[in-house]
């Protein structure tokens, strides 16, 4: 097969919690276990309808600060502790820009409506020809539909797509839909694999 595009996923590749210690401070602040935290900010039904655009970011953190009884104004503060130690690979988002004019590069990220925002705030946007957002579809991995979306979006069939993603489910759901999946560990491991299809 001739690979036509290559899609990543955001949240576990190419946006890592590369250091729990900012979380682990504020959930011993909020008096909680780290895991609890993380399991109402991403796990709670309210993140699970914002993840599908039923309910707006902005919704799903009123929500968020409903269940920790925190005011309002402790919002923004709960949210930059909550994910200081996420970092950017500058360096991966070096190589998918290396990629594009060979190839399309796309995202395919289960994300809220407030992750393009952030993005072309971080100034990244220029790595993909097309971002695929579950919010925005209203669908999210490992759905089918989120994948077809995709295809139609940067105009290839499946077999020309490779998709990185940290999920072993969401990369067995792509290949489900005829697409290649590569299982995100590192990013070393993922761009040897990446180069071997390519």
């Amino acid at each position: 097969m001739s690979v036509k595009a290559v899609f990543f996923d955001l949240g576990g590749v190419i946006v890592r919690t590369e250091y729990q210690a900012p979380r682990q401070r504020l959930a011993e602040r909020l008096g909680m276990e780290y895991e609890d935290l993380v399991g109402i900010v991403f796990d709670s039904e309210s993140a699970r309808r914002a993840t599908v655009g039923e309910v707006t970011a902005a919704e799903h953190w009123a929500m968020v600060m409903k269940r920790l009884k925190r005011p309002a104004s402790e919002l923004q503060t709960i949210r930059d502790e909550f994910f200081a130690g996420d970092i950017v690979d500058l360096e991966l988002l070096g190589i998918i820009r290396s990629l594009r004019g060979n190839y399309k590069t796309g995202l395919i990220s289960n994300a809220w409506d407030d992750l393009r925002g952030f993005i072309v705030r971080e100034r990244f946007d220029d790595a993909f020809d097309k971002m695929i957002i579950s919010a925005e579809v209203g669908a999210a991995k490992p759905s089918a539909r989120i994948y077809q979306v995709a295809l139609e979006q940067l105009e290839v069939s499946p077999n020309e797509a490779v998709f990185v993603d940290d999920f072993l489910e969401n990369v067995e759901a792509c290949e489900k839909v005829g697409m290649k999946g590569i299982h995100f560990k590192s990013p070393e491991t993922a761009l040897r694999q990446l180069e071997a299809v390519l």
